[in-house]
């Protein structure tokens, strides 16, 4: 008798669209209900410190994007071959270089931001943010998702950024980008005519914590599920 050999069949699984739903979510999630500084109260003293003004703001949150998104993408590369023991300093190691060309190419076309921005820069490195997606997502998952898991999450960040700069320099000083928008305050034009005056108040890092609490408090109560029990 011949013997009869049966023929497995490999059913292929689809391959995850690189935009499903579900890795979208890795994109939308930290920029409302998962905000990394208004929920994971993570990345607050950079908040406080850069956000007198929206122009270094903006720069700030672009940096933090470009590192914590290449940075989880070689993270993720490596994280077969990363002893465990080393783990936290290779993480180091990775964002240190990327935040090293950051502050290069910010020397080199924006000479008077880099100074404005000081250690600020330099202090990325040890960004909660960063440190905390390296570690939670960026060793256990793929590249692709990675690198919108990283996006996502320093896109969070920098939303919240420019708009507590936002407010804190219209209402400190009466301009957007260092353009007067409320009028001129020696000349009493605009809105300085009726008697409005800056809140000098605003330009102070205690009011960034303000801004930053209010912000926290309008989200829970948007979305009372976001209110922890006592």
């Amino acid at each position: 008798m011949a013997e009869v050999q049966e023929k497995e069949t490999v059913v292929k699984e689809p391959k995850e669209p690189l935009f499903s739903k579900k890795n979208k979510k890795l994109l939308s999630d930290p920029l409302t209900d998962d905000n990394p500084v208004t929920i994971q109260v993570l990345g607050i003293c950079s908040a406080l410190a850069i956000t007198a003004q929206l122009k270094p703001s903006i720069i700030m949150a672009i940096s933090v994007i470009f590192v914590l998104g290449v940075g989880n993408v070689v993270i993720s590369l490596m994280r077969n071959i990363i002893p465990s023991k080393i783990r936290i300093i290779v993480q180091l190691v990775v964002v240190a270089a990327l935040v090293i060309v950051v502050d290069q190419v910010l020397k080199a076309y924006a000479y008077e931001l880099s100074k404005q921005l000081g250690a600020f820069i330099g202090l990325i490195i040890t960004n909660c943010i960063i440190m905390g997606r390296f570690e939670a997502f960026a060793l256990a998952n793929g590249p692709w998702k990675s690198f919108l898991d990283g996006v996502g999450n320093a896109a969070g960040y920098g939303v919240l950024l420019v708009i507590v700069a936002f407010f804190r320099e219209l209402l400190g000083s009466g301009t957007l980008f260092g353009f007067q928008v409320l009028g001129d305050p020696i000349a009493k034009t605009g809105l300085y005519a009726l008697g409005y005056e800056n809140n000098g108040f605003m330009v102070l890092a205690p009011m960034a914590l303000i801004t930053v609490g209010i912000i926290i408090w309008i989200q829970r109560s948007r979305n009372t599920n976001l209110i922890e029990e006592n």
